[in-house]
């Protein structure tokens, strides 16, 4: 049944292959538990209870509460499916909670950390250096998506109107405006990428100097290495430099709607967390400057 489902989340859902390796590691995992702990190589026979020795086994590896409701939502999408099919007439992990924990508040990089990250890095001048500062300019001049980033294609590139076209979340493409600075920087990296004769995929704009797509602990590794040297902030990744484009817009003055369209969220809820990001600032700047704020 998981192969199943796996196919489910790829071809009806249609979620990213990063979504659907998540999901398929997780209920791995489920099914060594119940064969190891529980003696069933068939997990769908598992009650309620038995989840919940689960969810007792996974706070005992030590996992954080966010990675463990992570792996119990994995596991009831799992059992919504089957329930779905008919495989089950009932959904033993219907009750099942979710563990609280504390939202940590993501926190962006200054300005004058991109400036430092893009302009102070000497990242050499060949294939991997370019490759490198291309990444880090992209992710910071679109706030795309990881997934989004290692998927450009170059038939999607369209350099005659600066503009790029990406492929979001539930598959949905969106059409990313492109700096005239930015088109001339990806023409460039083209240039240099041509000298390559193996190239697994031809259209993968970002390539390996094997020749290889780009995959996501590369680009992890490459952000977190780069940015820890202008940057002292624990959290360093590709995610919270989309974060710092988002709220650099909406410090400049960008509106909601328009930063919305630009990271490909379906609603204003999750752009949202942007605007409290600003108003954080704001007050910050209001009691430090303004005469009649009460000094603590």
């Amino acid at each position: 049944m998981l192969e199943k489902f796996i196919e489910y989340l790829k071809y009806e859902k249609r979620y990213s292959q990063h979504t659907i390796m998540a999901y398929e590691k997780d209920l791995v995992q489920y099914y060594d538990y119940a064969e190891v702990f529980q003696g069933e190589t068939n997990p769908l026979v598992l009650n309620f209870q038995q989840h919940r020795h689960y969810l007792v086994y996974l706070q005992n590896q030590n996992y954080s509460n966010r990675t463990i409701n992570r792996k119990i939502s994995s596991l009831k999408r799992f059992y919504k499916y089957l329930l779905s099919i008919g495989e089950i007439s009932d959904d033993p992990t219907a009750k099942l909670t979710v563990l609280k924990f504390e939202k940590k508040v993501m926190i962006p990089f200054s300005k004058e950390e991109m400036i430092d990250l893009i302009d102070k890095i000497d990242y050499g001048v060949d294939f991997e250096g370019e490759r490198d500062k291309l990444i880090i300019n992209i992710l910071y001049n679109t706030g795309i998506r990881l997934s989004e980033l290692i998927g450009i294609r170059i038939s999607k590139i369209d350099f005659a109107n600066s503009q790029l076209k990406v492929l979001g979340k539930r598959n949905k493409e969106r059409i990313i405006p492109l700096s005239y600075q930015l088109t001339n920087s990806m023409k460039l990296y083209l240039e240099l990428r041509s000298e390559f004769q193996n190239i697994d995929n031809e259209d993968a704009f970002f390539i390996t100097k094997k020749g290889k797509q780009i995959y996501p602990s590369l680009v992890y590794g490459k952000i977190n290495y780069y940015l820890s040297t202008v940057t002292k902030k624990v959290k360093r990744s590709p995610h919270v430099i989309r974060h710092t484009f988002a709220t650099h817009l909406m410090d400049a003055g960008a509106d909601l709607n328009s930063i919305k369209e630009l990271l490909g969220h379906s609603s204003l809820v999750a752009t949202q967390v942007y605007m409290h990001s600003s108003l954080v600032k704001l007050k910050s700047i209001v009691n430090q400057a303004h005469p009649r704020a009460q000094k603590k």
